[in-house]
């Protein structure tokens, strides 16, 4: 990891910023839509290192986990995939315990919710179901390719932000210096918003409309 994106992911992680506070700074964007956490008060931030699952077989996740990087977040895509969980805990536990990885975000559903909760397993997705995808080594379509270099591109690489409210990545493209501004900045005006209105009394239209702090 670049120097740059590793203050970024420190100070995110040391200031246990929230998904709120990210999609702020990128102007209310970089939303995983749908995406929640299997149980309360799951943390995580780092770098994504990228795979997928397609055509309902989870094949390739079998193939392509062999050869992650520990300290990465994983972000699992699910393309053409229907109403099937991408894997569930026998696999979650070789990712997080056998290769070191923090934390599995899945753009798809889970299976086994029991056991990925009794180990506190990082795990966030789009919802759970016990029915799982075929084991079938399908070869996928240019198009399944194609799709998937294209949020390859996107994503890995890139820093995500999971909490409780959901998912939140950080584009390649703005991860330099100004973040590092831009989110310091939005710490300190969270920190002035809740002095205004707690210890000032001040109403919120004050404080986040009109900004009146500016003039003391």
């Amino acid at each position: 990891m670049d120097n740059i994106k590793q203050q970024i992911v420190e100070y995110i992680r040391a200031n246990h910023m929230s998904t709120e506070e990210i999609g702020d700074v990128l102007g209310k964007t970089g939303v995983v839509n749908d995406v929640f956490p299997i149980a309360p008060g799951l943390y995580a931030v780092g770098e994504i290192q990228y795979i997928y699952a397609h055509s309902n077989t989870n094949w390739p996740v079998h193939e392509q986990i062999r050869s992650l990087e520990p300290d990465k977040v994983l972000f699992v895509d699910a393309i053409d995939v229907d109403n099937y969980a991408i894997f569930g805990e026998l696999v979650s536990m070789y990712i997080i315990d056998k290769c070191k990885v923090p934390a599995i975000v899945v753009d798809g559903k889970m299976r086994d919710l029991e056991g990925l909760k009794k180990r506190n397993f990082p795990v966030w997705c789009k919802g759970i179901t016990p029915m799982g995808c075929f084991n079938k080594n399908i070869q996928p379509t240019k198009e399944i390719i194609d799709q998937a270099e294209s949020r390859r591109a996107k994503f890995e690489g890139a820093i995500l932000v999971a909490d409780d409210s959901g998912v939140v990545v950080i584009p390649k493209e703005e991860i330099d210096e100004n973040m590092l501004k831009r989110l310091s900045f939005m710490r300190e005006q969270e920190k002035i918003w809740f002095d205004c209105v707690e210890k000032k009394g001040w109403n919120t239209y004050d404080t986040v409309c009109q900004k009146k702090y500016k003039n003391e």
